[in-house]
């Protein structure tokens, strides 16, 4: 007697396998995988690996071969033969390069340069500066094994002084780059996760900037931005 056996279905492996943890710096490139999945779909979707960073499973032989410096995030592009890239910047920048071709969170080089380079200045400015400065101010206020009252404050100060510049640049615009008052880019979202995390760091308000303090909840309350910081 035959027996009718219905069909298995075997899932296609997503696109991408985001290497991460709830950091700013690992939610930078979820909520810009997010983004992207808003507008191109499945072509950009993602499987999750969570990196479990108080075991410093980041520091493991294998994790070590995507990433020799041993941090999160990492990217691996199954669609181009598992190409591995790691700092976050770069990593937006890699997507905005491949899977941006309509340029919804980002600039065409060629035809939009001066647009191009502005957001390219805001990414190297907060990725050299906003992250290091407030990563610092978290570690000595909140994990130093011993308290060091002028580290704690020369670092409060100082991402004080870059949420400032921030200020300044907002004053009369919506978003950090583009024509007018500019255009949601990855020069917001790779800054925005360090913003959001401003009350970790001890500061508690950001009523000292109302511009950013805005420009934060313009971000906040788009959908994909919620979306990918509920991951991992």
């Amino acid at each position: 007697m035959s027996v009718s056996v219905p069909p298995v279905h075997v899932s296609k492996p997503k696109p991408f396998v985001l290497y991460t943890a709830g950091t700013p710096n690992g939610r930078k490139v979820s909520v810009f995988l997010e983004e992207l999945k808003a507008v191109y779909g499945e072509k950009v979707d993602y499987d999750v690996e969570k990196i479990d960073i108080g075991r410093n499973v980041q520091k493991e032989p294998w994790f070590i071969k995507l990433n020799p410096n041993g941090r999160i995030p990492v990217l691996v592009d199954r669609a181009r033969e598992d190409f591995a890239v790691f700092e976050t910047a770069a990593i937006l920048l890699y997507l905005e390069q491949h899977y941006d071709p309509e340029r919804k969170l980002g600039f065409d080089p060629v035809s939009q340069p001066d647009d191009y380079s502005e957001m390219l200045q805001w990414i190297f400015w907060a990725h050299g500066g906003v992250g290091p400065m407030q990563g610092q101010a978290n570690h000595f206020n909140k994990f130093a094994p011993v308290d060091i009252p002028y580290a704690k404050d020369r670092y409060i100060l100082e991402t004080k002084r870059l949420y400032g510049v921030m200020e300044i640049r907002l004053a009369d615009r919506d978003y950090l780059a583009g024509p007018g008052r500019g255009v949601y880019s990855a020069a917001d979202i790779n800054v925005f996760p360090w913003i959001r995390a401003h009350q970790f760091t001890g500061i508690e308000s950001l009523d000292e900037w109302p511009s950013l303090q805005m420009w934060l909840g313009r971000l906040e309350s788009r959908k994909a931005v919620q979306d990918g910081l509920a991951i991992p």
